[in-house]
C-alpha cells in the first residue's frame, strides 16, 4: 500500500496492520509512525480500542482518553467486524500489502480468527507476524489474565519498588512501554535483514510476552539474587545497589536527588560537599559494598547538611565538584520543564477534539524531523483505506448493512 504524502522517514514505504487494545502494541506501532510507517489500526466498530474510554481528559470534560492520545497518533483507524466472514475478507486484502501485522489480542484468538503466524505464513508469507501477550505460551500461567501492574508484580518489579514492607508498581506502565520498543524494534530488524532470506520462505514470526520484557527489565535484581540468595529491599527514591544516593529534603521545601557511581565521587562529596573529612578516611566507607552496609550514617550526614542550605545552592555547590544531582519533579514541573522548552521538544498534533501539545519522539535524527501525525478518531480512515483497496461506495454500503464495517466517521 501507498503510504499518505504526509508520511516521511527511514520507514516511508512500510505498512502495518495492527489489532491492538491499551498500550503495548500500540506503542510498538506508535514508534514505527514516528519513523514514517503507515500503520493501519483495526479497531471493533463497537467501541473501538478499550483505551479510548480509559478517561476523558485531553481537550474534555467529554475529550479524548490520555492514554490513547500518547499511544495512538499518526495512524488510521479502519473498523472492521473481525466477527464477520465479510470483515475478515476485508482484512485480508489489507494483509495483501502489508509488511507486518501487530496484534495483542486474548490467547488463541488470531488462531481462531485464522490469521496465526502459521495462517499468515500460508497466505501472506511476506507478511512479518508480530504476537504480544502475558506470559508466553506453554507455561502454566499462560491462560491468565495479563496487565502492566499485574505482570510487573509476578516478575518482581514491584518488589524492588516502595518501602521495606511497602511495595509499590513503578508508576510508568513500563511492562507495557518496553515491549512495545522490543516489539518496534524487532520489526524494523527483520526488515532490514528481509533482503537476506532465501526466495519462496514465510517471514519470521515474532512472539513478545510482557513477562519475559520484564524479566528482563529485572537482570541486575535477579542476578544479584541468583547469586547471593538475598532479596534487597526497596528504598524509595534510592538504590540498594549504590551509596549515597538518594533523595535529601532541603531548607526551602523541596528535594534533591544526590547520586555517586564511584569510590571517586564519593571522596568529593565527604570532602568537598559536606566537609566531613571523617567520613572520607572512614575504612568503612571507603568503597561502594561497604557504604551500602553503612547507607544510614551517609544518609544522616548528607540530610543534615541539604536541610541547612536551600535546593538552588546545593546543586550549584554539587555541580561544582561535579557530583550528580537533580530535583525531585512532579509531573506538573515536567509540564513546564524550562529544558523541554529550551530544545523546542513540544509539537502540536491534531486530534478530532482540537489540537494539543505533545512531547516529540526522543530520537534526534539529523535531516530528519520525525512526523507526528494526527490522533484518529474511530472508524475515521474507513472509507478512504478501503477506497485503496478498490471497494467502490455500493460495495462499502454493503459492507456496512452487513455489519462488516463501522459507521462512516459522519455519521
Amino acid at each position: 500500500m501507498t503510504a499518505p504524502e504526509s508520511s516521511a522517514g527511514p520507514l516511508a514505504g512500510v505498512t502495518v496492520v495492527a489489532m491492538e487494545q491499551a498500550v503495548a502494541a500500540p506503542m510498538c506501532t506508535r514508534v514505527l509512525a514516528d519513523f514514517g510507517a503507515r500503520i493501519i489500526k483495526i479497531e471493533n466498530p463497537n467501541g473501538g480500542d478499550f483505551a479510548r474510554d480509559y478517561d476523558d481528559v485531553v481537550n474534555g470534560p467529554g475529550g479524548l482518553a490520555a492514554h490513547f492520545v500518547w499511544c495512538n497518533r499518526g495512524k488510521e483507524s479502519v473498523t472492521l467486524n473481525t466477527k464477520s466472514p465479510a470483515g475478515i475478507d476485508v482484512l485480508h486484502r489489507l494483509l495483501d500489502r502489508a509488511d507486518a501485522f501487530v496484534s495483542n489480542l486474548a490467547p488463541g484468538a488470531t488462531a481462531r480468527l485464522g490469521i496465526s503466524p502459521a495462517d499468515l505464513a500460508a497466505r501472506h508469507p511476506r507478511v512479518i507476524p508480530v504476537e504480544i501477550d502475558g506470559y508466553g505460551p506453554g507455561g502454566p500461567i499462560s491462560h491468565k489474565r495479563a496487565y502492566d501492574l499485574l505482570v510487573q508484580a509476578e516478575a518482581g518489579s514491584c518488589a524492588v519498588t516502595g518501602y521495606p514492607g511497602m511495595p509499590a508498581k513503578p508508576g510508568p506502565a513500563l511492562a507495557d512501554f518496553t515491549t512495545g520498543l522490543y516489539a518496534a524494534m524487532s520489526i524494523v530488524a527483520l526488515l532490514f535483514g528481509r533482503g537476506g532470506r532465501p526466495a519462496g520462505t514465510a517471514a519470521p514470526s515474532v512472539e513478545l510476552s510482557l513477562f519475559d520484557v520484564m524479566t528482563d527489565v529485572m537482570g541486575y535484581a535477579l542476578t544479584y539474587t541468583q547469586h547471593t540468595g538475598i532479596d534487597q529491599d526497596p528504598l524509595g527514591v534510592g538504590s540498594p545497589a549504590v551509596a549515597p544516593y538518594g533523595a535529601f529534603p532541603t531548607r526551602d521545601g523541596q528535594t534533591v536527588v544526590l547520586g555517586t557511581t564511584n569510590d571517586r565521587e564519593w571522596q568529593r562529596v565527604a570532602r568537598e560537599i559536606i566537609e566531613r573529612p571523617d567520613l572520607a578516611d572512614d575504612p568503612r566507607l571507603a568503597t561502594n559494598p561497604g557504604r551500602c552496609g553503612h547507607r544510614d550514617i551517609l544518609d544522616e550526614a548528607i540530610g543534615s547538611w541539604c536541610a541547612q542550605r536551600d535546593l538552588v545552592d546545593i546543586q550549584e555547590i554539587a555541580d561544582a565538584a561535579g557530583i550528580g544531582n537533580s530535583r525531585y519533579n512532579r509531573p506538573s514541573d515536567v509540564v513546564a520543564h524550562p529544558q523541554l522548552t529550551a530544545r523546542d521538544r513540544w509539537r502540536t498534533v491534531s486530534t478530532a477534539k482540537g489540537d494539543i501539545q505533545a512531547l516529540r519522539p526522543p530520537p534526534v535524527i539529523s535531516d530528519f524531523e520525525q512526523p507526528m501525525g494526527a490522533v484518529p478518531a474511530l472508524g475515521e480512515h474507513t472509507d478512504a483505506v478501503l477506497t485503496e483497496l478498490g471497494f467502490t461506495p455500493e460495495e462499502l454500503g454493503r459492507l456496512r448493512a452487513e455489519g462488516a464495517i463501522g459507521p462512516a466517521p459522519h455519521e
